[in-house]
């Protein structure tokens, strides 16, 4: 036993693992107990069991298994990491422990089921036990089986999703094995538990004994709801409450609510699997169908018939079927078959649903059309038929077809028409039942009830029955107005009866409940409370004939009318309805009013009233005024006294003061009395008649008032109107429509009668005289407000003139409201008014629209036009378009029908010729603006179909295609689109264009609307596989939605959606949401406008600012909609929440503005020490970690909230990366102005972007680079060094990054590596890289490697840390990875060091296996044959980072110079790897023919000028260079309100200033540009510049035209200015070309010019004459690199390409400025290849050819310049070499070839090259015959070398050395000495050359240099550095020389000497002087000028720099890099350079 004792000792993980099975058995008892002992969830302790708890269950071992699975079971309960393990537990539970004989072990296992079930992981189980049932053993089965059973009776089937298991069930019951189908069937009577009759259809089809045996079983379950008894671990609030309950003894109420909550109904549609059964139908099909025979026919549907009876069916293309059915049931003439084919299309639409709701359009009116048909049977195949296919579609989109057929004469039509209304109401709930809807189905139903034929009377009664009792009654009755009581009381009674689909609620009741309040309490529910209770008690009166008063408790009977306008419920009549009812009155003979009157009115007064004497008669009615003041309401005969009043003279009275009193008392009775239309009508006429009267009229109108305010404005209104125009007097009219005008602002709209006043309008508008016409404009201009835009609709026929007219007066309201009604309503409810005044107002919009006069483009829409638009040939085709477009153009507004139209538009959605089908999109587009809200009913089967045209490749369609989707849903709302499968089908297609545009256009409508339909879950697992589509737009537009679709359906269930998901997708996904829920919008609030847009979606969306009221009038709305809405809206609380959230938004940016003015980081003294101290003291966690935790966060944000200000540290730690993408900016933008507070928070800055690194959004890591680049160039300039600790925090997590798969990031990584080695020192770098080089990741280990390379290539061996001997044996073993990038790069690596260090490297790598070993020996032979393997790997990489540094160097809108030091080491790591190609006779490596690899050699070489563009600033000092070009401040000062004051339009503005630009006097021209600098240096205004840069470039060009011309020859002029206005134009050009997105707008010909004025001013001599003309000409220079850089690239080369040849073709033209020209275009092809991709080479490539066309070969032989021929050839050379054969694919803009030579061209280069790369064997042997006799000679030679090298390497010996090297060159002309040069510096190496060449220009005296001798002692005295101070190589010198050409064609002769080849051709080139030299002067002397220059500089510096301290250890190998190694290095110390070289030259020998 002694073994024992030995496991004994391990720990229980290690125990559980053993291979003894004791030592498991022991170790799962103490795991068991330490799982029961552990407290907390989240304790670190569990995570170490996650890999184990599969094997506790799966042991081999039977009695461990047990104590396994018992331990396993307490992991899950108890872990919070158990959910990790579910899938490999559960199916190692299926199928290891379900096997088990132990019926202890089964238990336990469906325990841990179960369990895991309870954590949340219910999908993964189920989907393992469903695989369980594959299996083979009958046992595993069984329990599969039974665990489903029990988990699905425990926690019920809305966590265990039924529709898996219940597809699986007939398979159980086939079983052969008794125990499965047993167990199988204890399952089936579970299910039928939950479910019920749903699980009958999908077990059709089991064996008929099992079914009955099923049948009895299911009869004995109870019929009690069943409950769910175990709860997941987010239902605890519900498991105590079911606990409870439990206690109480369940409270069935508490059941009640808790069924709702537990039980799902669940559909047995949705169990079911589609079938397919397009294909099925008989091939035949559609021939049979169209037989003569009937029994062909017949048989034809018979087989439709046996398909559609499956009740599911696939989704597909039904439209044809449809077709024909429908014309089987229209046109058949056998009855039966009508039958039949009625019946296939129920069958079609039970099986299809939803899907089928596009066809219901079409079949709808054919189906009532036949009800005509008597036989039963037909009718009832009908009436199923039409029944289904309600099901399938939404009674809005039928109602037209509906509607239709509502006036048919046939009774029976009738009869079914209302029958099927009424079964359709029943399907209804109140929202989808709305107000605009009833309207019209009422109307037409009352004509029903009061028809002759008594069936169509009863079926009317239960139409209006059902729809009272699904509205209520508040809905339905305003259009119950004028039913008698009798048919009042028939409808309520069938109300009764009806049984509603939806539950037991009626409408009204619910409301009643809702509105528990009385009026006048709580002033927020006063309103629709009192309304309710006032509306009922409008309403029951209503029946009576004749009502004194209502005694209902609610306010004066006066009030009546205005309850009902301000209950908002009733329609356009709906308001006088119950008003008429009250006050109903007969006409009453004169007699009888005589009598009545007698018995109010004293007898003098009735005697008077027809005297004579006008002084009676106003007596008269002094006396009748008096007793009209007196009398009480009830007691006033209204009727008799109007009566009376206008009996003779009545209205026809002379005297006007009796005629005043007259109308006065008619207003007094009509206010005082209860007045009625019957008496209204007696005066009214002569109301009228007085209104135009200049006396009376505002009596009359005051009376016309109060009659309005008795009877209602819309009747008193139509009355009056009516009147008006009967008669002739246009100043009635005019006065009547002015009346009209200002009732209507003091009424509201509510209920007028559009129509008739539109055409009252239309004539007074024709009316003669001027007041009739201005009137009726006015009255326009007033129902302008409340209809908005539609009205002008109706008008558009007018002429012109009149047109304006209105057109002017609808302007002056737009933006206005409408007023508030203030009479005509109830006074005693404050809010119900308004309330009233939003929906009538919505109602009122709907009218208009609905009352456009619609044209029937029916018949125009023939089959010859239908078949035309499907032509094959697309002309025709296109010609069909055209006509349908012409038809809707002449028709304006059209009705719905439009019959084949839309099946023909579809089919050209798919046209192949574009051009068509955008054609169709703006037909469909006019096509939603000519049906209006009826488009609706065409959604489906053509608004999908557009959004299909979503995803099409053009841009141009997709756009069409947006905008038409938009016309329409302007018309239709968003419901109709989200309803069914439709939209989730097109976001499944796998298409970018498709899914971007489609996700945008919802992110965009969704959150507007206040409901959705449930449908829009279908799109929720498309919209997840968007979020991780391979496409990035799409990913983002993804992104974008999210929040919205989680805003209409809640986080619950998104996060509930992600189940189906891949692991590694769902936590994606749910983290995405967790960010969405962050940033989610509250819903709309619900009284605002959208509202019953969405739900009714009738009134377009345009017209909602004409008709949106003032906010605060919302407030009370709500409660008042139909109850369905208030449930959606969340009653009262969320609209507060609304409220709140708006607030919270709109906070921050009122404090924003305020705060962003301060600095960003705020510096606190000693923060970053005491920081250091609290982290070394362990006082705060170290920044170390795999993923950043919280507490890590919450650390940061602490730390923080001291130094960053309040405001970015919030978009900081936003949840959102939109906001870190904002904090990054601003960032950037303080970098430069706040350099020391970001030094004082860099340790915290640089946490926080670590922080980033761990983000997976790419646009927030590409802004983090980028701002990473520019911090450590900012810090190598401020000399910075990192601290330890700020490095340790950072760094690893940077190179974590460097493995990432974009390769645009891992370049950016590395550049930004590279850039730290000069704030931290390179050997400490090492270090962490090599720590990264251990990563999982290969891309990493392979980069990390390669960054090795590169340090140690830059810095020695001494990088190496901790020994080189230690770091290589590292980088050796990755010689053996298993990844070939990370082989190559370990490989390119050591041989890297092997090329620095010799074979010392084998020493140092130690034992490597022999397979290593051989691919490395390999490899660094090939290096050595053929150095491009490793070493120009580099080259290409290193010049990139060059680039970059250089295009971060600019924006940091400082010269590049300042970069300086960074790029020389870059450069000079470039050289150097060149140089050693070179060496090793590396002509190979370009793989070009002779002829052009010279004429690339010497441009690059010159390029060292060219990089710079100027290089003949070499004269100048440096620091000037950087003085900022001067802009005169104080005027900027002044100018600047001026600008922003400007009120006129922006771009006008931006005109005005850009004219000033080009102005003639200089002070205009300068304050102009002034102004446009300070836009353009203000970021949030620079955009208003876009659109304006090609005017501005034209407007700075001309006046450096106008200087050249004009000012500089001006001898009056004070040169001053000019230097001044120089300064302001290249200032503010110089500002313009930093911002990229400007500059890019700048087009070709106006680069052109520009870049013509920028070079003539370069060479205007003039210029230099100035005082401070240098500095202008250096600033130029700088202008210059910025256009060159940062305009649009193809822009520039095109520009470049076409001024060269216009200067080559000017005989004016000087030399100097085609050779300007050329350097510019050198410095473009040398940026070729980072921007070869955004170059549109189309262009390029024409340009080219028209040049060639110009300058033909021979044309070009007579040109003594050969170089413009040269840099084409270099431009083709660079294409061909960059784009390779594809280039040929980019002559398509070329029309001729022929033309030019340039096709021939390109052909020879790519011939060349690839015959190159071809045949690199045969150089080899070429140049073999040389190398064996060089390495013969090699070991004398190299003695000798070794000797005359050492002289040279000493102090005394120089000269004499150098005289012998050339004397030994000289003598062995091919002797090489590029090896010994080649370990040298590169300092060293040009200080030989130099001294070679100096000697050899003496000797022959091919120079004229005075003092050589003077000059080498100063190179001995000096060891002169390379001259990286002239203001040429600042601006980007290659390494570090500038020197003239000539030197470089001295070593190209070398160079070719070397390989034998002649000189002779050389000697004529003239040489290419640099840029501004003198040309007088030679070029070898003026190089001599420059060391001149240069020694005196480094002298005077000497004494500046003495304390410039270098690193010693990266001396050992880079000589001149870092000596320059900083920007204030202007000349480094020359001591140390001496000290230095001694170094190097004692560690050489």
């Amino acid at each position: 036993m002694g073994d024992d004792s030995e496991w004994m000792k391990l720990p229980i993980d290690q125990k559980c693992e053993h291979k003894l099975w004791k030592a498991r058995l022991n170790g799962y008892e103490e795991a068991l107990k330490l799982f029961q002992k552990i407290d907390d969830e989240k304790s670190p302790e569990w995570s170490k069991y996650l890999g184990l708890i599969k094997k506790f269950v799966t042991d081999s071992n039977a009695v461990a298994q047990l104590k396994g699975l018992e331990a396993a079971l307490a992991y899950v309960e108890n872990a919070h990491v158990a959910g990790k393990t579910t899938g490999e537990v559960a199916s190692g539970v299926v199928t290891k422990v379900f096997n088990q004989p132990k019926a202890r072990a089964k238990e336990l296992g469906l325990d841990i089921c179960l369990m895991y079930i309870e954590i949340e992981k219910g999908e993964a189980v189920q989907e393992e036990l469903l695989k369980g049932l594959d299996n083979k053993n009958p046992k595993i089965i069984v329990a599969c089986i039974e665990t489903l059973r029990k988990a699905l009776s425990e926690f019920g089937s809305k966590i265990i999703s039924l529709k898996p298991i219940i597809k699986v069930l007939p398979k159980l019951f086939e079983s052969r094995e008794k125990a499965v189908r047993d167990e199988a069937k204890l399952l089936a009577v579970e299910i039928y538990r939950w479910i019920r009759d749903a699980l009958r259809p999908p077990l059709q089809n089991i064996n008929s004994v099992q079914l009955k045996e099923l049948e009895e079983e299911w009869v004995k379950v109870s019929s009690a709801a069943p409950k769910q008894t175990r709860f997941l671990r987010s239902q605890q609030e519900l498991k105590a409450k079911f606990e409870q309950q439990q206690a109480v003894g369940g409270d069935a109420d508490g059941g009640d609510d808790d069924e709702e909550e537990a039980v799902p109904q669940v559909d047995a549609y949705e169990l079911l699997e589609a079938v397919e059964i397009l294909s099925k139908l008989p091939k035949d099909f559609y021939e049979k169908i169209e037989a003569k025979k009937w029994q062909e026919r017949k048989e034809a549907l018979e087989a439709v018939e046996v398909l559609v009876k499956n009740p599911k069916l696939e989704s597909g293309d039904y439209a044809d079927l449809v077709k024909v059915l429908k014309k089987v049931v229209g046109k058949d003439t056998n009855v039966m078959l009508v039958a039949l084919a009625a019946k296939c299309l129920a069958g079609l639409a039970t099986g299809l649903r939803k899907k089928f709701g596009q066809y219901a359009g079409h079949v709808v009116p054919t189906i009532l059309e036949k009800f005509k048909e008597k036989k039963p049977q037909v009718v009832q195949a009908l009436q199923e038929a039409i029944d289904a296919i309600f099901l399938t579609t939404t009674l809005q989109n039928i109602s037209e077809d509906v509607l239709a057929v509502m006036d048919n004469k046939n009774p029976t039509i009738k009869q079914q028409t209302s029958l099927f209304i009424a079964r359709s109401f029943r399907h209804c709930t109140p929202s989808t039942l709305p107000k605009s809807l009833l309207k019209p189905f009422c109307a037409a139903l009352l004509k029903h009830i009061n028809d002759s034929a008594p069936e169509v009377r009863d079926a009317g009664f239960e139409a209006l029955g059902t729809a009272l009792k699904v509205a209520g009654e508040k809905a339905v009755n305003p259009f119950l107005a004028d039913v008698d009581k009798l048919k009042l009381d028939r409808i309520k009674e069938c109300a009764e009866k009806v049984e509603l689909v939806y539950g037991k609620k009626t409408g009204g009741a619910a409301e009643k409940k809702e509105s528990k309040p009385v009026t006048g309490k709580t002033p927020a529910l006063s309103g629709p409370g009192g309304d309710k209770e006032t509306k009922d008690a409008a309403a029951k009166p209503g029946s009576l004939k004749k009502a004194p008063a209502a005694k209902s408790g609610g306010p004066p009977k006066k009030g009546k009318p205005a309850a009902a306008t301000g209950m908002g419920g009733a329609g356009a009549k709906g308001k006088k309805g119950p008003e008429t009812k009250e006050i109903f009155e007969s006409e009453l003979s004169i007699e009888v009013c005589e009598e009545k009157a007698a018995a109010v009115l004293p007898a003098s007064c009735i005697q008077q009233l027809d005297s004579g004497n006008w002084k009676e008669r106003l007596a008269c009615m002094e006396e009748f005024q008096k007793a009209v003041e007196l009398m009480e309401r009830s007691e006033m005969p209204c009727q008799a006294l109007v009566r009376m009043l206008a009996k003779k003279p009545g209205w026809k009275e002379t005297n006007f003061q009796v005629m005043q009193m007259k109308l006065h008392i008619v207003a007094l009775i009509a206010q005082k009395g209860n007045f009625s239309k019957t008496s209204a009508q007696v005066v009214l006429d002569g109301l009228v008649d007085k209104v135009g009267d200049v006396k009376c009229g505002s009596n009359a109108k005051e009376a016309m008032t109060a009659i309005a305010e008795a009877c209602q404005l819309p009747w008193t209104a139509e009355q009056v109107v009516a009147m008006a125009f009967s008669q002739k007097n246009p100043k009635n009219q005019s006065e009547t429509l002015n009346w009209l005008s200002n009732a209507i602002k003091e009424f509201g709209f509510s209920g007028l009668n559009v129509k008739a006043f539109i055409s009252n309008v239309k004539t007074a508008l024709a009316a003669t005289n001027p007041a009739v016409r201005t009137s009726a404009i006015t009255l326009l201009g007033v129902m302008y407000l409340y209809v908005g835009p539609p009205l002008r609709m109706f008008f558009e026929d007018e002429k012109p003139a009149l047109l304006s007219q209105i057109d002017a007066e609808f302007e002056k309201m737009q933006g206005q409201t409408a007023p508030a009604p203030t009479r005509g309503i109830s006074r005693h409810s404050g809010g119900s008014g308004d309330d009233g005044e939003e929906e009538e107002q919505e109602e009122v919009v709907n009218d208009v629209v609905d009352l456009l006069p619609r044209t029937d483009i029916g018949d125009k829409i023939t089959a010859e036009l239908v078949s035309k638009i499907g032509d094959k040939n697309w002309k025709i085709r296109k010609e069909g378009l055209d006509e349908v477009t012409s038809i809707i153009n002449d028709a304006k507004f059209i009705q719905p029908n439009i019959g084949e139209l839309p099946t023909a538009l579809k089919g050209r959605l798919n046209d192949s010729n574009k051009i068509l089908v955008q054609q169709t999109l703006s037909i469909l587009q006019q096509l939603a603006t000519a049906m209006g809200p009826n488009i609706k009913q065409h959604v489906k089967n053509l608004g999908i179909p557009v959004i299909t045209v979503l995803g099409d490749s053009k841009n141009n369609v997709r756009a069409a295609a947006l905008a038409t989707v938009n016309a329409w849903a302007e018309q239709t709302g968003m419901k109709e689109w989200l309803e069914g499968e439709d939209l989730s089908a097109e976001l499944k297609k796998e298409n970018p264009f498709l899914r971007q545009e489609l996700l945008g256009w919802l992110a965009e409508k969704l959150p507007t609307l206040r409901s959705v339909p449930s449908d829009l879950l279908l799109c929720v697992p498309h919209l997840y596989s968007c979020l991780e589509d391979r496409n990035g737009d799409v990913r983002k537009k993804a992104q974008d939605a999210l929040p919205f679709f989680m805003m209409h359906l809640g986080f619950e269930k998104m996060a509930k959606a992600t189940g189906k998901l891949k692991p590694t997708s769902k936590d994606q996904v749910l983290a995405m949401l967790e960010k969405a829920k962050a940033n989610m919008p509250a819903k709309p609030a619900p009284p605002a406008k959208a509202s019953s847009r969405a739900v009714g979606g009738a009134a377009p969306a345009k017209f909602q600012p004409a008709s949106a009221l003032a906010e605060d009038s919302g407030s009370n709305t709500m409660e008042s909609k139909p109850d369905a809405k208030k449930a959606k809206a969340g009653g009262p609380s969320s609209k507060a929440k609304g409220v709140q959230g708006k607030k919270v938004l709109s906070k921050p940016n009122l404090k924003e503005d305020d705060d962003k003015s301060g600095p960003i980081f705020i510096i606190v003294p000693n923060g970053k020490e005491q920081r250091m101290k609290d982290e070394k003291g362990l006082k705060v966690l170290k920044w170390n970690f795999t993923t950043p935790r919280d507490e890590y966060i919450e650390q940061l944000k602490t730390q923080m909230s001291s130094c960053v200000a309040k405001w970015l540290q919030d978009e900081m730690f936003h949840a959102d990366f939109q906001h870190h993408n904002k904090a990054l900016a601003v960032m950037i933008e303080h970098l430069e102005s706040e350099k020391d507070g970001v030094i004082s928070c860099l340790d915290l800055i640089l946490k926080w972007l670590t922080l980033r690194f761990f983000d997976t959004n790419t646009s927030v890591l590409m802004k983090t680079l980028e701002y990473l680049k520019l911090l450590f160039s900012l810090l190598s300039q401020e000399e910075y060094h990192l601290t330890e600790n700020e490095a340790s925090s950072f760094i690893p997590y940077l190179i974590l990054k460097v493995g990432e798969p974009k390769d645009v990031i891992r370049k950016d990584v590395r550049a930004i590596l590279n850039r730290m080695c000069l704030v931290y020192p390179a050997s400490k770098m090492f270090t962490f890289i090599m720590e990264g080089t251990k990563s999982k990741n290969s891309k990493q280990r392979a980069e990390c490697l390669e960054e090795l390379g590169c340090l140690v290539e830059s810095y020695g061996m001494n990088v190496c840390q901790p020994s080189p001997g230690k770091a290589l044996k590292e980088m050796a073993t990755h010689i053996g990875d298993r990844d070939n990038t990370v082989r190559n790069a370990a490989l390119n690596t050591i041989v890297t060091v092997y090329n620095v260090h010799g074979d010392q490297v084998f020493k140092l790598i130690g034992n490597l296996s022999d397979k290593d070993m051989s691919m490395l020996e390999e490899r660094i032979k090939r290096s050595a044959k053929r150095p491009s393997a490793a070493p120009v790997r580099q080259v290409e990489e290193k010049p990139q980072r060059t680039q970059n540094i250089n295009a971060n160097a600019s924006m940091l809108r400082k010269g590049p110079a300042e970069d300086m030091s960074s790029k020389l080491k870059i450069m000079y790591r470039t050289y150097r790897i060149q140089n050693r190609n070179m060496g090793s006779h590396s002509e190979t490596a370009h793989t070009v023919t002779r002829e052009f690899q010279l004429d690339l050699d010497e441009i690059e070489n010159d390029n060292g000028a060219v990089r710079c563009e100027m290089p003949a600033l070499v004269q100048h000092k440096l620091d000037e260079i950087f003085e900022p070009v001067l802009i005169p401040e104080p005027k900027i000062r002044s100018v600047s309100p001026h600008f922003d004051d400007m009120h006129s339009s922006v771009a006008s503005t931006i005109n005005f200033v850009i004219s000033q630009v080009a102005s003639g006097d200089i002070n205009t021209s300068i304050k102009g540009l002034a102004q446009i600098d300070e836009v353009l240096r203000q970021e949030y205004k620079v955009e208003v510049m876009s659109g304006h840069i090609d005017q501005f470039l034209i407007a700075t060009f001309m006046q450096l035209r106008l200087i050249y011309n004009t000012h500089m020859a001006d001898e009056k002029l004070d040169k001053d200015e000019i230097v001044r206005l120089y300064s302001c134009i290249i200032g503010s050009m110089i500002t313009l070309f930093q911002i990229e997105s400007l500059a890019r707008e700048a087009s070709t010909g106006v680069l052109k010019d520009l870049m013509h004025g920028l070079i003539t001013l370069l060479l205007d001599s003039r210029v230099e004459d100035l005082d401070k003309g240098v500095q202008v000409i250096r600033s130029v220079n700088l202008l210059v690199l910025k256009v060159l850089e940062k305009s649009d690239q193809t822009n520039m080369l095109s520009a470049l390409l076409v001024l060269l040849q216009d200067s080559l073709l000017a005989t004016a033209s000087s030399p100097k400025f085609s050779e300007l020209v050329m350097k510019c275009l050198w410095r473009m092809v040398r940026v070729l290849p980072e921007n070869i991709n955004s170059i549109n080479l189309d262009r390029i490539l024409l340009d080219v050819h028209i040049f060639l066309k110009a300058f033909p070969k021979e044309k070009l032989k007579q040109c003594k310049n050969s170089v413009p021929m040269r840099t084409l050839k270099t431009l083709l050379h660079s294409l061909c070499k960059l784009k390779g054969p594809k280039i040929l694919d980019h002559l398509t803009m070329i029309e001729n070839k022929n033309e030019s030579d340039l096709e021939a061209y390109l052909y020879r280069t790519l011939k060349y090259s690839m015959d190159q790369s071809g045949s690199k064997a045969d150089k080899d042997t070429e140049k073999g015959a040389s190398s064996i006799e060089e390495k013969a000679s090699k070991a004398k030679v190299s003695d000798i070398l070794a000797e005359i090298f050492k002289k040279i390497g000493s102090k005394e010996n120089t000269k004499e050395g150098l005289a012998e090297l050339y004397e030994y060159k000289k003598k062995y002309s091919d002797a090489d000495i590029e090896p010994f040069l080649k370990n040298s510096s590169q300092f060293f190496q040009s200080y030989v050359e130099r001294g070679l060449r100096l000697i050899e220009t003496e000797r022959e005296g091919k120079g004229t240099i005075a003092g050589s001798t003077g000059i080498s002692s100063q190179i001995e005295g000096t060891c002169v550095p390379a001259s990286t101070h002239t203001v040429s190589s600042s601006i980007g010198n290659t390494n570090g020389e500038e020197v003239g050409p000539s030197v470089y064609l001295e070593r190209l002769k070398i160079l070719r000497q070397r390989c034998g080849l002649d000189n002779a051709k050389q000697e004529d080139r003239p040489p290419v002087t640099s840029l501004l030299s003198k040309p007088a002067v030679p070029t070898v002397a003026s190089s001599t000028d420059m060391l001149h220059s240069k020694l005196s500089q480094l002298r005077e510096s000497r004494e500046q720099y003495q304390h410039l301290d270098l690193d010693s250890n990266q001396t050992h190998s880079s000589g001149l890099g870092n000596t320059l190694a900083s920007p204030s290095s202007a000349a480094a110390n020359i001591d140390d350079l001496k000290k230095r070289l001694e170094r190097i030259k004692s560690s050489r020998k």
